[in-house]
C-alpha cells in the first residue's frame, strides 16, 4: 500500500467533521484552513503539490505541477500537512465548511481513481494524488455546471469528501441511466460514463425552474448526489438578504436607521 493507512471517526449530522488518528510518522494532506483541532505532537506544514508519491518524486518540475493544477481547479495554491511526530497516536480533526456530509472513500475498494466536484474535496491520507480531469465533450464544458475539469483523486488510501445537505449513494449495473441536476453531482468513479442531456419543451425550459440540461450518469459504477449544492444554498440566502448595498441593515436596533445618526 503506498498511501498511509489512517483510522477515522466521523462527528455530527448536519454539521459534520472527521476526526483522524495517526500512527507515529503517520500524515494526512487537507485542504488549507480545513483543520479544527490537533493534539499537541502533531506537526503542521504548508506544501506546494498535493504531496503524493508522484508529485514529490518529480522533484521540483512535480511540486509545480501540482501547484498549477491546483491554479486551473481555482482551488489555493498551497495544501497543508499534518504529521504525527510522537511516539503515540495522536488525532487531528477536520470540518465541512458548510451543512452537509463528510463521505470517506477507500480508494483500493473503488478502482484507485474517484472523479468529483471541484471543491468537494477535505482530506486524505498522504499518498493520494490530487489531480484534474477534464472534460472532453463540449456539451459536458459548457453545461455541466462544473466546466471542463473536475478534481481527481488517485491512489489507494483514505480520502475525505464533503457535499451539502444529505448524500445518497446510488450503484447503476452496466448500461442503466440517471438523469440528476448538473449541480447535484458529487462524485462518481471511474468507469461512470457522464454527458449532459437537453431537458426538452418548451415549458419545461422556460418554465420548469430545473435548468436547461441534465446531467445523464450511465453506468456500471458509483455515484454520490447531493440534496442540497452550496450553490443553490448561497443564491436562497443572497435572495432573502436585505438589499442594503453593502450598508448595514439595523435590523437588531430600536431606532432603525436613524441610529445611524448616532455614529460616528
Amino acid at each position: 500500500m503506498n498511501s498511509h493507512d489512517v483510522d477515522y471517526v466521523l462527528y455530527g449530522d448536519d454539521m459534520q467533521f472527521v476526526e483522524i488518528e495517526l500512527d507515529p510518522r503517520e500524515t494526512v494532506v487537507a485542504e488549507a484552513g480545513a483543520m479544527m483541532m490537533m493534539d499537541n505532537d502533531i506537526a503542521m506544514d504548508t506544501i506546494f503539490g498535493d504531496g503524493s508519491h508522484k508529485s514529490s518524486s518529480g522533484g521540483l518540475w512535480g511540486a509545480l505541477g501540482g501547484v498549477a493544477k491546483r491554479v486551473i481547479t481555482g482551488e489555493s495554491l498551497f495544501m497543508t500537512v499534518f504529521t504525527n511526530e510522537g511516539h503515540k497516536k495522536q488525532k487531528v480533526a477536520f470540518a465541512s465548511p458548510y451543512p452537509g456530509k463528510i463521505i470517506p472513500v477507500d480508494l483500493s475498494t473503488v478502482g484507485g481513481k474517484l472523479i468529483c466536484q471541484k471543491d468537494a474535496f477535505l482530506c486524505a491520507a498522504k499518498g493520494v494524488s490530487i489531480g484534474i480531469d477534464f472534460r472532453k465533450k463540449m456539451s459536458v464544458g459548457f453545461f455541466g455546471g462544473e466546466g471542463f475539469i473536475l478534481q481527481k483523486l488517485e491512489g489507494d488510501g483514505l480520502c475525505f469528501i464533503h457535499a451539502g445537505g444529505t448524500i445518497i449513494r446510488k450503484t447503476l449495473v452496466p448500461g442503466e441511466k440517471l438523469k440528476v441536476d448538473t449541480g447535484c453531482l458529487v462524485a462518481m468513479t471511474r468507469d461512470v460514463n457522464y454527458n449532459i442531456e437537453f431537458v426538452g419543451g418548451v415549458k419545461n425550459t422556460l418554465f420548469g425552474g430545473e435548468g436547461i440540461f441534465f446531467a445523464t450518469l450511465t453506468g456500471p459504477g458509483d455515484v454520490w448526489i447531493q440534496s442540497l449544492p452550496f450553490s443553490r444554498l448561497a443564491s436562497k440566502v443572497f435572495a432573502s438578504a436585505p438589499q442594503s448595498y453593502g450598508k448595514q441593515s439595523d435590523e437588531g436596533s430600536v431606532l432603525g436607521p436613524f441610529g445611524n445618526l448616532f455614529e460616528r
